[in-house]
Order: C-alpha cells, then sequence, then structure tokens
C-alpha cells in the first residue's frame, strides 16, 4: 500500500486563482516545490473535469509530483490519478477501495474524531481534518476547530493527518506543532501573487 509521501497539499479552486488560468497556477506551485495536488473543481460537469484532470495529470507528471481527484472515482481511473480525496457525502472509503484497488491512495476529509476513526476503519490511507482556522470556503462546516482538537486526532488515530483551514504561512508552524503530518491549503498559494514563491516558502516552514 502507498503511503502519503508528501506535507503540503495543494487543493485546487479555480474561482480564487484571480482570472489566472489554474494550469499556469499549478505549474508555478509546482515550481515551488508542491508534491501532490487535490483537483476540487466541484462546478464542473464530468466531460469538463476529465479535460481539466487530462491537463494536471501531464503537469504532475512532468514533476513526479501526486495527482488526487476529489470525489469523482471514475475520472481519477480515467486519468491514472493517484488517488481520490472523500467527503462525508461521498462512496463510503471500503467501497472506493474495492473500486480503486491497493496501489491508490484514499484521503478522508474529517470534521470530527468519530469520523476520523471512522475513515481508518475503512481503510483510507489519510484523513484531513478542519476546519483548523476561521476560512471562509470552509465556514460551512462550522466554527473552527482549533488546534486542541486536531491534536487529538493525531493522539487517537494510526493514519497520517493534515490540518485544512484557514492555513497560511503564519500559522503553518503552529499547526505543524501538533504531530500532523502536512497541511493541506488553498488560497494561500491559488490566490497569491507569487505562486511559486508562496508554495517554496511553505514548503521551507514544513520543513522546519
Amino acid at each position: 500500500m502507498p503511503t502519503p509521501d508528501f506535507n503540503l497539499y495543494l487543493v485546487t479552486d479555480r474561482s480564487l486563482t484571480r482570472d489566472r488560468d489554474l494550469l499556469w497556477v499549478l505549474e508555478r506551485a509546482l515550481d515551488g516545490g508542491v508534491k501532490a495536488i487535490q483537483l476540487r473543481e466541484k462546478d464542473l460537469g464530468g466531460k469538463d473535469l476529465f479535460l481539466l484532470a487530462e491537463g494536471v495529470r501531464k503537469l504532475t507528471g512532468r514533476y513526479g509530483a501526486r495527482l488526487f481527484i476529489n470525489d469523482r472515482i471514475d475520472i481519477a481511473l480515467a486519468v491514472e490519478a493517484d488517488g481520490v480525496q472523500l467527503a462525508k457525502t461521498s462512496i463510503p472509503v471500503e467501497c472506493a477501495r474495492e473500486l480503486l484497488g491497493p496501489q491508490r491512495m484514499i484521503g478522508a476529509s474529517t470534521h470530527s474524531l468519530p469520523e476520523a476513526q471512522e475513515a481508518e476503519r475503512g481503510g483510507a490511507d489519510f484523513v484531513l481534518f478542519g476546519p483548523v482556522y476561521f476560512t471562509p470556503s470552509k465556514a460551512s462546516y462550522g466554527a473552527p476547530q482549533g488546534l486542541v482538537a486536531l491534536k487529538k486526532i493525531v493522539e487517537k488515530i494510526s493514519l497520517p493527518v493534515y490540518a485544512i483551514g484557514g492555513i497560511k504561512a503564519g500559522n503553518i508552524e503552529q499547526a505543524m506543532g501538533t504531530g500532523i503530518r502536512g497541511v493541506a491549503l488553498i488560497s494561500a498559494v491559488m490566490s497569491a501573487d507569487d505562486p511559486a514563491g508562496a508554495t517554496s516558502r511553505i514548503m521551507e516552514l514544513l520543513r522546519r
């Protein structure tokens, strides 16, 4: 079974690129050192998402980076992605595992300890937990969970845990102090003036 070999998990959002082409932003982020990208464009239909995923797969392939597709197992298989990211409303982890086989990774997005434990029992390879800090994109999931809740997840499950929600350069070291494997973020790179520089700075903080 493959294990997550990345500490920065970049999540895409075309609405946050400030009208710049998503592939352009992702290429800059890959230049900055990112090794894992989750394609998460929920508004796209199957065909458009597939075509975009093909483009992102070519990019990640060139940089030796991993590609995960949010929710869509069919598209992950079609473009030979490295895995999928599943939410509470997605197909159950164990069913996804049957479809994907043992060589692809499954990330589970969780918002509580019971959800994280359920993902672990189901056979996920890693979990995202959040929102840790306040962020508009995750406001619908409730109030920020904070570092105490994050640390509890790390202590109670054996899977690698990634913090998500309001993660930026200024709070990464604080979040890493809880024992997480890494961080997942969107706007800190997607909206950055210089996505390559922003990624590089974040990678540097994660290495400390």
